[in-house]
C-alpha cells in the first residue's frame, strides 16, 4: 500500500479572507498565529508543501517558537524546503525580537503626568489645520509603547469610534492609553462635546480592561488636561 495522500493547497488558492498576508493587513499582526507569522517571513513553500507547511513544520520540529529562536541557521537550513535564504530570513526576524525584548526600560519614557505626556504630542499637534485624534498607549508601568492617530477631521461622537481607539491599544497590548486631540482654532478650552466623547471611551475602556487615564485638548502650543481640570 503507497504512503497516505494528502492535499496540499497553495497559500495562492485559499480564500483571501484565511490568508495570512491579508489578515495581517485586515485585522493586524496580534490576530494572526505563530504559524502565519512565520509562513509571512518566509514567503514561499516549496514542492512539499505550502509556506503554512513549512512553517507548521519548523515549530512542530523545533518543539515550538522558543526552540526555534535557538536554533542555529545551519540548522534551519537543513530542513528540507527551507534552504539559506528562508534560514537567513527566520533568524534575522527571531533576532530582531530578541533584540526588542532587551531593550533597556530607560529607551521606553515613563508618562507619570499630564505634562509627561503633552511633550509627546504638543509640538506635533499645536499647528495642525485639521483635528487629529491620537492615543499614547502605555503599559502596566506607564512605559510608552507608541502614540498612534485614530481619526482625523470631524471629529465629534460620530466621528471617533471606541473600537479603533482600543484597537490600538489591543493591537500593541497596552493596559492604558492617555487621550489627545487638538482645536485648530487654538483654543484648548473643551467643548462640550469633548466632554461626552471623553466619556463614552473611558466607559467603553472600562468594558475593555484598558484604563483611559486623561484627555489632553491641545491649543497653540498650550493644552488643557481634563484631569487636572477636574472635568474627568
Amino acid at each position: 500500500m503507497k504512503g497516505e495522500q494528502t492535499y496540499r493547497v497553495p497559500i495562492k488558492k485559499l480564500p483571501p479572507s484565511t490568508r495570512p498576508r491579508e489578515r495581517l493587513w485586515r485585522e493586524g499582526a496580534s490576530a494572526l498565529s505563530e504559524v502565519e507569522l512565520l509562513a509571512i517571513i518566509l514567503r514561499t513553500g516549496s514542492a512539499r508543501g505550502s509556506a503554512l507547511d513549512l512553517a507548521r513544520f519548523l515549530l512542530s520540529n523545533f518543539g515550538g517558537l522558543k526552540g526555534l529562536a535557538t536554533a542555529a541557521v545551519q540548522e534551519l537550513s537543513s530542513v528540507p524546503g527551507m534552504g539559506e535564504a528562508k534560514a537567513a530570513q527566520v533568524a534575522a526576524a527571531l533576532e530582531l525580537g530578541r533584540r526588542l525584548g532587551t531593550l533597556e526600560v530607560s529607551s521606553r519614557p515613563v508618562i507619570n503626568s499630564p505634562a509627561a505626556a503633552a511633550q509627546l504630542v504638543v509640538p506635533t499637534m499645536a499647528h495642525l489645520e485639521q483635528e487629529e485624534f491620537r492615543v499614547i498607549l502605555l503599559d502596566t508601568k506607564n512605559q510608552l509603547l507608541g502614540i498612534e492617530t485614530v481619526a482625523v477631521g470631524g471629529l465629534n461622537i460620530a466621528g471617533v469610534l471606541p473600537r479603533e481607539v482600543f484597537r490600538a491599544a489591543v493591537r500593541r497590548s497596552a493596559c492604558a492609553l492617555i487621550l489627545a486631540h487638538n482645536h485648530p482654532s487654538g483654543d484648548p478650552t473643551p467643548s462640550g462635546e469633548d466632554l461626552a466623547l471623553t466619556r463614552r471611551l473611558v466607559q467603553a475602556g472600562d468594558l475593555l480592561g484598558v484604563e483611559v487615564l486623561d484627555h489632553l485638548i491641545i491649543g497653540d502650543n498650550c493644552y488643557v488636561s481634563l484631569k487636572e481640570a477636574n472635568l474627568w
